[in-house]
């Protein structure tokens, strides 16, 4: 603050007067742009579309779209602010390179894609092509992961490659091809609106996806059931709220499907029909009684009863979930449960009836579709020989080159490291020592590295910091490409300004480095720009279920956003109206070889690490609605960051009483691997007794230093929500209330 201001005489009339926008009315006059360039958010999942106002090549402003279809115009509140984060002070501008005293030196840009080519390429030579790992991201666009997956697998020649997408959704993903064959949602957004019964299991969208909140408040018809162990904001707006033990869940839904069965609430047509497994599920089911599972749930029987009576008696029941589902041991087999609840009563590909994973990231979806980490492009299997001969048809190669198999997993990837089999690691757009459990581990293995190669948009962060060399990256509103949401809906990303410095597009850094290693010709041939790559991935989706041959940027550009699949006929019969909601599997053909969806009979175990006398309570995590991820980005947005500085626990008042603590205290959690410190406790009802709940986006306060070494065996997901900790006082009270 300078003199004149503590004086009085600086009011900061300029920075608050007002103005008049032509577009959006009386406003701020510093937000008043000189254009509006549309776009879609870089945050989550959800898709939203909005105008960046640049003025003078800055962005100054964000606002809704209102003819987006996702959104209607609204925006949370980082969305609200997101236009803040692209001149942040932490903005990468800068290749640097870290010298033989450990401090980072500026270097050209072709020193470091040679850099960075030399050191793959050395490790690859002395320990073998696998030696190499590759972690990227759910944030880049979907023209840049499709360049990407080429360029590990066909020009690097390594399969240990897989982004942090695993870490939130890759159970979501093996449930569904377990299910139904594929990945991929069968539902739409629109279905929170037409339901008459919204299922949301483990999904606080309140704070995480707020925009779909106010999808379902359009909904004037709607029961909607919570079961979460945590007294959630979206808990708090149920209709039938169901606080279950922790991880318990899978006893719930099949309990749930054995009062269908009992009840005659199963469409015995559609199982006919259209599905595997239906005896062997009846006959596991049996076991599942009201009164077993009330004793693993801790819900009473009514509440199982009532829940499964409201399922089964709906005319369009739409199931939902997130991470509560899918971080843990047992999140893949958990997704089957929620799928069989729809297949045994044939609510799938029908307005308001689905089984619908809310996708975490904003571009999750896209690296999924073309990523090339545990799939192939267009959902292609690597153990298929057609699948192969298809790809390399459509690319023009020997079909030898395509990888049989996928290589290692995310957690897979840092065992290696760990256990010196990766030598060199190049990690994208992703902060790893924030994000990763137990990230002690993580550590260990980035310090046997010979070489680490960080390419981020920000630096510094705890990941950056750790690099041999930092790639400085473009971000969201400096770059052109595609997002696809979690309703499958692919809508347009536009730059609208500059990136800082000497940053550069993550897709051009990927043709830099295919030029440096003699590729580019080979697998983008005459590729100069973004649209290249997705008028190549049109081609390569084309008759696949993520089919995107009839889509383009021109049309993208007039509609804003459309789900896929969407093929050359589609678009060849689209007028200027936008295409309706789509669905998946509304014929009842799935994508397994038999054409039927699989039946799973799946059993409920208790979690790995259970409470015990030295670690009494279960400590959860999650997200809170003003901060992304491990905050990288939105610790830069002033009023982000103010509404929720630092990290917290929460614990219930009982608990509390029992150890002497009061409201403020600060704490020490501890579990078997590390401890934090000098925590602020929260001391509410919202947790449950033997419960403890943190956020998980503070470095400084880092629950995964406390988070077990447990993955789901079939999407190697983490399981992040259940871990034994004790509380302890650890200081004064906080001074901060």
């Amino acid at each position: 603050m300078n003199i004149k201001r503590l004086l009085g005489f600086d009011t900061r009339k300029e920075a608050y007067a007002y103005g008049h926008d032509p577009d959006y009315g009386y406003t701020s006059a510093a937000k008043i742009p000189d254009r509006w360039v549309p776009t879609t958010c870089g945050y989550c999942s959800v898709g939203c579309g909005m105008h960046i106002g640049v003025r003078e090549g800055e962005a100054v402003a964000v606002r809704g779209n209102a003819d987006h279809p996702v959104n209607l115009g609204k925006l949370c509140p980082k969305g609200l602010a997101e236009h803040d984060i692209i001149a942040a002070g932490s903005r990468a501008r800068y290749p640097l390179l870290k010298n033989p005293k450990g401090r980072f030196e500026r270097i050209r840009w072709d020193e470091a894609i040679e850099t960075a080519v030399r050191e793959f390429q050395k490790v690859q030579l002395e320990h073998g092509p696998r030696a190499l790992g590759v972690v990227s991201t759910g944030q880049l666009v979907t023209e840049e992961f499709y360049a990407l997956g080429k360029l590990v697998q066909l020009g690097l020649g390594t399969n240990n490659y897989d982004g942090n997408t695993t870490l939130c959704m890759a159970s979501a993903v093996s449930g569904y091809k377990r299910s139904f064959g594929s990945d991929g949602p069968p539902g739409a957004y629109d279905d929170f609106e037409q339901a008459d019964v919204v299922f949301l299991i483990g999904a606080n969208i309140a704070d995480n996806h707020p925009i779909l909140c106010y999808r379902l408040e359009r909904n004037p018809d709607k029961t909607v059931v919570v079961a979460d162990p945590r007294v959630s904001k979206t808990a708090r707006t149920a209709d039938l709220y169901l606080p279950l033990k922790p991880r318990s869940d899978i006893a719930l839904l099949n309990g749930m499907a054995h009062i269908l069965i009992q009840t005659g609430l199963i469409d015995r047509d559609y199982i006919e029909a259209h599905t595997s497994g239906f005896r062997e599920l009846e006959q596991h089911l049996g076991k599942y009684t009201p009164e077993r599972v009330a004793a693993v749930t801790g819900l009473s029987e009514e509440q199982i009863y009532r829940a499964a009576l409201l399922y089964g008696r709906a005319k369009a029941p739409f199931l939902a979930w997130t991470m509560g589902v899918n971080h843990s041991t047992k999140g893949t087999e958990t997704v089957n449960a929620i799928n069989n609840l729809a297949v045994l009563t044939g609510n799938l590909g029908k307005p308001g009836a689905s089984p619908f994973s809310i996708t975490g990231q904003c571009n999750a979806m896209g690296t999924r579709e073309t990523g090339f980490t545990a799939s192939m492009p267009g959902y292609r299997k690597f153990e298929s020989d057609n699948d192969r001969q298809e790809l390399a048809r459509l690319w023009n190669i020997d079909p030898d080159a395509v990888p049989r198999n996928r290589g290692h997993a995310y957690p897979d990837i840092v065992e290696a490291c760990v256990k010196r089999e990766i030598k060199a690691l190049w990690i994208i757009a992703t902060n790893p020592l924030v994000s990763f459990p137990n990230v002690a581990v993580l550590q260990q293995g980035f310090e046997n590295l010979d070489f680490l190669v960080v390419q981020d948009g920000f630096h510094p962060t705890p990941t950056t910091e750790m690099a041999d060399l930092v790639l400085p990256a473009a971000i969201w509103g400096e770059k052109d490409g595609t997002y696809t949401n979690s309703e499958r809906r692919v809508s347009k990303v536009n730059k609208a300004v500059e990136p800082p410095d000497e940053a550069r597009s993550d897709f051009d850094i990927f043709l830099a480095i295919a030029e440096k290693l003699g590729v580019r010709q080979a697998l983008f041939p005459g590729w100069t720009t973004p649209e290249d790559a997705f008028e190549e991935w049109r081609r390569v989706s084309k008759g696949r279920l993520c089919d995107y041959s009839g889509l383009s940027y021109e049309l993208l550009d007039r509609h804003h956003a459309i789900q896929w699949p969407f093929t050359e006929a589609d678009a060849s019969s689209t007028n200027d109206c936008r295409p309706e909601t789509s669905r998946l599997y509304a014929d009842g053909k799935f994508e397994t070889e038999d054409g039927r969806a699989r039946l799973f009979a799946v059993e409920w175990e208790p979690y790995p690490e259970q409470p015990s006398n030295a670690f009494p309570f279960v400590f959860n995590t999650g997200r809170t609605v003003e901060h992304w991820h491990t905050r990288t980005k939105t610790k830069e947005v002033k009023i982000l960051e103010r509404m929720s500085p630092t990290a917290w626990l929460e614990m219930n008042p009982r608990d509390a009483r029992r150890l002497g603590l009061r409201p403020h205290d600060l704490v020490t959690v501890v579990s078997p691997r590390s401890r934090i410190d000098h925590l602020e406790l929260r001391i509410t009802e919202i947790v449950a007794p033997g419960q403890v709940f943190m956020p998980f986006h503070y470095e400084e306060k880092n629950s995964n230093r406390l988070t077990q070494s447990a993955f789901d065996p079939f999407s190697r997901e983490p399981n992040y929500k259940q871990a034994a900790v004790r509380v302890e006082k650890s200081g004064p009270r906080s001074t901060a209330y």
